[in-house]
């Protein structure tokens, strides 16, 4: 079950970098153009914002754990990307994106298995 907590979690972290770079790399109105339509309902911080907590959140599920430090911070860090994903749910429902709100609740169910599984029976 390690393993597969492991590869899980490395998917995870290559999904959120590549979404995070990708919004702070691009301009709002290239996102907007690229099928990010969402980002017209943001303001430009915002996206940025948003981009840093994916890359954040990328970032704390990795290196925690490879370096052995804190790693009570794999899970937490998981939780919180669970919670990202749930927002932006609805604001893809809200949109009537459906494809990006199934993406969405995949990535959430993702992290939430990494959360239960860290914080319970398979803790660092």
């Amino acid at each position: 079950m390690n393993i597969i907590l492991w590869i899980i979690t490395s998917l995870l972290t290559l999904l959120f970098l590549a979404a995070g770079t990708m919004k702070i790399a691009q301009p709002k109105a290239k996102l907007a153009a690229s099928g990010q339509g969402w980002a017209e309902d943001f303001p430009e911080r915002a996206v940025k914002g948003i981009g840093t907590a994916e890359i954040l959140g990328a970032l704390g599920l990795i290196l925690p754990a490879v370096l052995n430090i804190a790693t009570v911070l794999v899970p937490t860090t998981a939780t919180g990307l669970f919670l990202l994903m749930i927002g932006a749910a609805i604001t893809h429902a809200r949109r009537g994106e459906i494809p990006n709100v199934i993406i969405n609740i995949a990535l959430g169910i993702l992290a939430a298995g990494v959360a239960l599984a860290r914080f319970g029976p398979y803790s660092f």
